[in-house]
């Protein structure tokens, strides 16, 4: 009976090593499946090499999490790590287990090299995961305008693909308040007046959590409409700001309305006369006062004759009058320095990247997106602004004089 008992502890001392062993082996397999994954989020291409060519590891496969190494080394940025990566098995289209593949994962921290290596390698720019997001959602969720600008601008990326609810990138920018994006997003013709499954456009979204910034450059580039349109529970931008307790957005928004209802139809006759300024006005003015001046005064028969120098003094007073106002009519109608506007060429295929004169941009590489005039369609230089009344972004601008009826800028 003793002799059963020291046989069956054998057996079970036996057979726990071998469990220990067989766990270790797990476990070691396990570490260097991470380690696969870390090497790739840190770009150690040494250790990568190592595990992937002397330990076997794949680079194929999701982590316990369901994701890809190459959606952790398009993350970080790590160029050479997605390319050895890719020459290894790695699936440029692989996605995880919400849809999102490595090109998605390169647009959260705006990686432009990674996705550069993704797109040349067959990358879907336009793929979307399983809530309708495609790489333009991201990029605009995250305000990575530079990598926005790079995809759509060589790849022709869609930059205003609605995702599952209706939403386009400019609704998440005007969410997120990343006032560069939408810059570059209405640059990019994305449709202001879009509305969500709950009725709101980007200027509810930007109204909503209180960006004021993000409203400014939204009223700046539209129109009334887009001031009086109502979501699904028949709120206004500007009610929805009150609701929620924004109140310099409310009376931002408020004020930008009585703003444009003042302003007359610009195709109208009075819209039209509207924007001719006080120019013509003082015209009429001026030389009414001369004529009546040179009527009743200088050749008037029921006055005393002038001497010579009280007469030479009067006619210099209507030569200096009339010179004055040729120089207000020049100083009326003169270019103030309007910019030439950007013209669509017909020649240009379909195909063609959209931005393609304006790819390599100083000022956009420099990152100054606040140069963009969405309407337009350029990058305006140093100290040039968009003049409302004009419609015209102008050189070195000052004010739009009502007086002159024309803009102060570059002469």
């Amino acid at each position: 009976m003793s002799s059963e008992i020291e046989v069956v502890e054998e057996v079970d001392q036996s057979s726990q090593s071998q469990n220990h062993q067989s766990n270790d082996v797990v476990i070691d397999e396990e570490s260097l499946r991470n380690d696969v994954y870390t090497a790739a989020a840190y770009g150690d291409l040494e250790k990568l090499q190592r595990l992937v060519e002397s330990e076997g590891c794949s680079v194929s496969e999701p982590d316990g999490l369901g994701y890809y190494a190459l959606q952790w080394a398009a993350l970080n940025n790590r160029t050479a790590a997605a390319q050895y990566i890719i020459e290894h098995g790695g699936d440029i289209n692989a996605a995880d287990h919400t849809g999102q593949t490595a090109l998605h994962w390169s647009a959260v921290r705006g990686a432009i090299q990674v996705a550069e290596l993704l797109l040349q390698e067959g990358a879907r720019v336009n793929a979307a995961d399983i809530y309708g997001y495609q790489t333009t959602h991201v990029a605009a969720q995250y305000g990575q305008t530079a990598f926005l600008y790079h995809i759509v601008s060589k790849w022709n990326a869609d930059p205003d693909a609605p995702d599952n609810d209706g939403r386009s990138p400019l609704h998440w920018a005007a969410y997120k308040g990343f006032a560069d994006c939408i810059r570059l997003l209405l640059f990019l013709d994305a449709y202001r007046g879009r509305q969500d499954k709950e009725g709101c456009t980007p200027l509810h979204w930007a109204a909503i959590r209180g960006n004021l910034e993000a409203c400014t450059v939204l009223v700046q580039a539209g129109k009334r409409e887009d001031l009086i349109v109502t979501d699904n529970t028949g709120l206004t931008p500007a009610q929805l700001a009150s609701d929620k307790n924004h109140r310099q957005v409310a009376f931002f928004l408020g004020n930008a309305r009585k703003l444009l209802d003042k302003r007359f139809d610009g195709n109208s006759t009075l819209g039209k006369l509207s924007k001719l300024g006080l120019a013509p006005v003082l015209w009429c003015l001026i030389l009414l006062l001369l004529v009546t001046y040179m009527h009743s005064v200088i050749m008037a028969s029921n006055l005393p004759k002038l001497t010579a120098g009280f007469g030479l003094l009067a006619w210099l007073g209507v030569f200096l009058a009339s010179g004055g106002l040729v120089l207000f009519y020049r100083c009326s109608r003169k270019d103030p320095g309007y910019i030439r506007i950007n013209v669509h060429d017909p020649q240009m295929k379909d195909d063609e990247p959209l931005l393609k004169i304006e790819i390599n941009n100083p000022a956009l590489l420099a990152g100054n997106w606040s140069q963009l005039c969405a309407t337009c369609k350029i990058v305006r230089p140093l100290r040039a602004k968009h003049c409302s009344t004009c419609d015209r972004c102008v050189e070195q601008f000052d004010h739009h004089c009502p007086w002159v009826s024309n803009c102060i800028g570059k002469v």
